[in-house]
């Protein structure tokens, strides 16, 4: 596969030579980080998780940071390379020190979830391939121990997550090993899926057996152990979630002006859909007169019914996971091949995309890049919760703009594609959540800019997905601050009431059309995942208003297509040094 030569001045450009290093050694210090990030070498190992292991892993970052602070950049780029690892490792380091990393159990993120998930991402290809997941497989009970003595240790020094979160990932744990649900054990599935020798074949089935003990007795420890010592507090309160609202953005906001923006975001969002819906049903009811709280539940019925007209429309429905998973990769196809070489530039490895459905039922969608040489595209994954076997494309047109092109797919496989331009930690590491999920929201409204969403029952979807986004920043900074819900709220919505996660549940139920499992899940994860969910409509705002003034700077010279092609150019890096980056283009 060609790709760009990679540069040969490494050895010239310090701090190029700097973050190479950084991920090598942090590669060969966490193999499983090495498997997502597709780094060869490490699929036969896991990573230490013992207390031991997590400050191992602490200094290399701290030694790395310190190597870096002195280093003069020798051009640009290297001083936006510089900067934007400056302010990623900073965010790390302070994660670290707050123990977020090791004792934090939530339904979505965890050392069990990255375990088992890497197995998703591993090379299945060949009897070495098959004898690697083996072997990662028999490592799982020492590493689980492992894990065991770091959570003790953190609940002993008073880290612990809330009971909540303990209790739903046990819940999980029960569902992958096959104890509830309609997926049976993964374990057992994964090894099954092996055409290999005998020999390999028993290995594999041996190894998977134990792991999925090992997994299941984890969660009888989570379930009897850690869930009595769990916080019953679930809101995390104002200095943690401002420590993680600059570790998922990048970036310092005013967290009180955010959450009254996501109001008034949401109201927007919400008018703009009622006008959508009375063009798919023109007789449904508009509210002209009386109160605003009166035209809001006009423009609520207005919508439930274009909802239910659309989901009533045969065309519009798909049966079954495995016919969505084939319609979610046509249309991912589809927009790559319409949209290279006339919206954005896109090399020909970016091109090629697998639209997955996850081995696992939790619920959720979700993107993994490609490896360094592309031999593992870039994925898009659906988590198809138990129950849920039909699918209304109407919803998931932009979930594939998203999650694909212009979103996820295009922002990570090109940053891994450019070697001329970045280093290796900015190619592979790097990853901030404001930039990258902002970025994929951002190409959600691009593209009813770009007119792929004319349709009113495609575009009421985006408009729907951009208000559950909208939906999200009010409830995760309500619930985690413990606000209060503004007495004029817009839709009446418990004035005066303190944030609760029952109210959080009922308020997502309200402004989100999805099924009940999912809305569940979705609740559970703001509340163990604090500050990452706003991520996306915040990380899109600040994406806008950087276009809105290069066009202002740039005037008659301002061209979309470069400035995406620039701005991508650039690599994930947290939204500050983003902004100062873009003002330069």
């Amino acid at each position: 596969m060609t790709q760009p030569a990679a540069s040969s001045q490494h050895a010239t450009r310090p701090v190029d030579a700097i973050a190479d290093r950084y991920v090598a050694d942090y590669a060969a210090a966490d193999p499983v980080v090495a498997s997502y990030l597709g780094i060869p070498g490490y699929d036969d190992k896991l990573t230490d998780l013992s207390p031991d292991g997590y400050r191992q892993r602490e200094e290399l970052t701290r030694r790395a940071f310190a190597a870096m602070q002195p280093t003069e950049a020798s051009d640009v780029r290297e001083q936006s390379a510089k900067s934007s690892f400056l302010e990623r490792l900073a965010v790390e380091i302070d994660q670290a020190e707050a123990r977020a990393p090791q004792t934090r159990v939530s339904v979505i993120s965890s050392e069990l979830h990255s375990i088992r998930g890497s197995f998703d991402l591993m090379s299945k290809s060949t009897p070495d391939d098959w004898s690697n997941i083996s072997t990662r497989l028999a490592g799982i009970p020492q590493a689980l121990a492992d894990y065991r003595q770091t959570l003790v240790q953190g609940a002993d020094d008073g880290y612990v997550s809330a009971k909540r979160q303990i209790a739903e990932v046990a819940a999980q744990v029960r569902a992958w090993t096959g104890e509830v649900g309609e997926g049976g054990d993964f374990f057992a599935n994964l090894a099954g899926e092996a055409d290999v020798p005998d020999s390999l074949s028993s290995d594999l089935r041996a190894n998977a057996e134990k792991a999925s003990a090992a997994y299941a007795e984890f969660g009888r420890f989570l379930d009897s152990e850690l869930l009595p010592r769990g916080r019953d507090r679930e809101a995390v309160g104002r200095e943690q979630y401002e420590r993680d609202s600059r570790y998922f953005l990048g970036a310092e906001i005013d967290l009180d002006e955010t959450y009254a923006w996501g109001w008034d975001e949401l109201y927007r969002i919400e008018s703009a859909m009622a006008e959508t819906a009375r063009a798919i049903v023109p007789d449904a009811t508009r509210g002209q007169g009386g109160s605003a709280a009166d035209r809001t539940v006009a423009d609520a019925e207005a919508v439930a019914a274009a909802v239910a007209a659309l989901d009533a429309d045969p065309a519009r429905r798909i049966d079954g996971a495995a016919n969505f998973q084939a319609w979610m990769q046509g249309l991912a196809d589809r927009t790559i091949a319409e949209l290279a070489d006339t919206h954005f530039d896109i090399p020909p490895p970016v091109r090629r995309i697998e639209c997955c459905l996850a081995p696992t039922h939790d619920g959720g969608i979700y993107y993994t890049g490609p490896s360094e040489d592309f031999t593992r595209p870039g994925r898009m994954w659906w988590s198809v919760p138990d129950g849920i076997d039909d699918f209304s494309t109407w919803r998931e047109v932009t979930t594939v703009y998203h999650e694909g092109a212009p979103g996820h797919h295009l922002q990570v496989a090109q940053t891994a594609y450019r070697k001329e331009l970045l280093n290796r930690w900015q190619r592979t590491m790097c990853w901030v959540s404001g930039h990258g999920e902002g970025w994929a929201l951002y190409s959600e409204r691009l593209m009813e800019e770009l007119g792929y969403l004319d349709e009113p029952g495609n575009r009421l979807g985006m408009l729907d997905a951009q208000g559950f986004r909208a939906a999200r920043v009010v409830v995760d900074i309500g619930m985690h601050l413990e606000l209060e819900i503004p007495l004029d709220n817009p839709f009446g919505f418990h004035p005066g009431e303190t944030w609760t996660p029952d109210l959080g549940l009922e308020f997502m139920r309200q402004h989100c059309r999805m099924a009940d499992p999912f809305i569940r899940f979705e609740v559970n994860r703001y509340l163990g995942w604090p500050a990452q969910a706003p991520s996306y409509k915040v990380g899109e705002r600040i994406w806008l208003q950087a276009r809105d003034e290069a066009k202002t700077r740039l005037g008659a010279d301002f061209d979309l297509k470069a400035f995406h092609r620039s701005a991508l150019d650039l690599g994930s890096m947290g939204l500050a040094p983003l902004r100062e980056a873009l003002a330069q283009l």
